[in-house]
């Protein structure tokens, strides 16, 4: 059976008439998360926030990064939630032992290529591998770096508080690494027992 038909199959027996009542689209806490895609935040990140189906937006990517500030997906899907779907505040959320901090762009070019992938195509439309996929070396400092970027972006009314977190996606704690509220920053702090850590700033963001 191929993957599609396990998941079809999967769905038959999932649906149920009227088991789930309809939910309006804007979310109930008016929240958006923007977060990482790993698998071992299904099904845990939002539980670990106490939040439900319906309660809040969910952006995903590759690490959480931003690499275009203003015309990206993330901004856009941002924008949209503030201003069509009512969300009043972000939630910036990282997490430990992120597989795109420090990974080999080379390796990854490498992989592209043995795959059939075209070396003009990847020198034209993405010269900087290692910039394009959002390569990081910290989770913390990608989260505190993210922060930045959306709160500092023109889009983004000022009055929309944009935290930043650290999940953990072992045991499913949450530390706070920039209060949106104050714009203060706890970097430092969090990474604090881990040496490969480099502050970028200190204080309140943007």
């Amino acid at each position: 059976m191929t993957k599609l038909d396990q998941i079809i199959d999967a769905n038959r027996r999932f649906v149920h008439p009227n088991a789930f009542p309809p939910l309006p689209k804007s979310p109930k806490k008016q929240i958006a998360i923007f977060t990482c895609m790993d698998t071992r935040l299904v099904d845990f990140l939002e539980p670990a926030m106490g939040l439900k189906r319906g309660e809040a937006k969910v952006i995903k990517n590759a690490g959480n990064t931003i690499v275009d500030p203003m015309s990206g997906a993330v901004i856009r899907s941002l924008v949209a939630g503030i201003f069509m779907l009512g969300v009043e505040e972000i939630f910036v959320i990282g997490h430990r032992d992120c597989g795109m901090a420090d990974v080999d762009a080379d390796s990854i070019k490498k992989k592209m290529l043995a795959r059939g992938i075209s070396p003009d195509v990847i020198d034209i439309h993405v010269p900087d591998l290692k910039q394009w996929l959002g390569v990081f070396s910290h989770p913390v400092h990608n989260v505190e770096r993210v922060v930045k970027i959306i709160r500092c972006n023109p889009l983004i009314p000022d009055d929309v508080p944009v935290h930043g977190l650290l999940f953990c996606p072992n045991d499913g704690h949450l530390d706070i690494v920039v209060n949106g509220y104050t714009r203060e920053s706890f970097a430092a702090r969090v990474a604090e027992e881990d040496d490969s850590y480099i502050p970028t700033s200190s204080g309140c963001c943007c």
